[in-house]
């Protein structure tokens, strides 16, 4: 259990003080969400810098670290599909985040089989770059939003002005969706040996 690995696991804990920071209205609650989601992402970002610096590179890290940021992403999605502006875009959305997951996470578990510890590849990381940027832009975008009626009434904005930013961090939230999909099928593919019987 060295620093990258405790990062790691700081960032497990935080997933789900960051859902319950989501959902759990009170005044500023996105942005105390927020808060903690950037906090857990920047430990994901720490932690592999810290591993390759200082050698620290281990196969308990390489396979608990997809998990983190699978645990920090999925929570931030199932936030989505409760909060005000949701449709049922959502449900879709989670439903094939989450089927990618457990696509990737089958093949990890048969390659482990083996021995063989699978990395996140380039794609995998891309993935969660954008994944990240839509989170946070939508947390942003529902914060602003909800001072619709709250700290800004009083200055009588267009509705559009709070429901633009909304409809752009949707729009993000899908090509992450989009790059989620594709990076999964380049894990499958790459591994696909793993699903013939005759090889294993």
């Amino acid at each position: 259990m060295n620093t990258p690995n405790r990062l790691t696991v700081a960032r497990i804990v935080m997933s789900p003080i960051f859902l319950l920071l989501a959902v759990v209205e009170f005044p500023y609650h996105y942005a105390c969400a927020l808060a903690v989601f950037i906090a857990a992402a920047l430990t994901d970002l720490f932690d592999g810098r810290i591993a390759r610096r200082q050698g620290l590179v281990t196969n308990f890290g390489k396979f608990l670290d997809p998990l983190a940021d699978k645990m920090l992403t999925t929570a931030a999605f199932l936030a989505f599909m409760v909060c005000p502006h949701t449709n049922a875009s959502a449900v879709w959305a989670v439903m094939l985040v989450l089927s990618r997951e457990f696509m990737v996470t089958s093949v990890r578990l048969l390659a482990a089989k083996d021995g063989v510890v699978v990395a996140a590849s380039f794609a995998g990381k891309l993935k969660t770059v954008a994944q990240f940027t839509a989170i946070i832009t939508m947390l942003l975008a529902l914060e602003f939003s909800s001072w619709q009626s709250g700290i800004l009434m009083r200055f009588a904005l267009p509705a559009p002005v709070y429901n633009v930013p909304v409809t752009v961090a949707w729009v993000l939230v899908w090509v992450s969706v989009a790059l989620t999909m594709i990076s999964g099928f380049q894990y499958v593919w790459a591994l696909r040996r793993y699903f013939s019987d005759a090889e294993r």
